[in-house]
């Protein structure tokens, strides 16, 4: 058996998945999908589930922290 990336992916997604991780593939969250989560694939943190985490984490955290922790990710704020 050859070892390619298709094998690891999927091998990783289960690994995952079975720690209790969301998992997606790749094509649903991709630039013009409907539940695209990013403008472009050179947008590597996604920034509405980084949001999402850091609430979850600390549930009082002001508005205004959050803003800040999100900032420096947020693509088109980045020069």
């Amino acid at each position: 058996m050859s070892l390619n990336e298709s094998i690891v992916e999927d091998a990783a997604l289960e690994w995952f998945g079975e720690l209790g991780y969301a998992v997606g593939h790749g094509p649903q969250l991709a630039p013009g999908e409907p539940a695209a989560e990013r403008d472009s694939f050179g947008d590597v943190v996604l920034v509405g589930r980084l949001r999402e985490a850091i609430r979850r984490l600390n549930p009082a955290i002001p508005e205004e922290a959050l803003h800040s922790g999100v900032l420096p990710f947020q693509p088109d704020i980045l020069p």
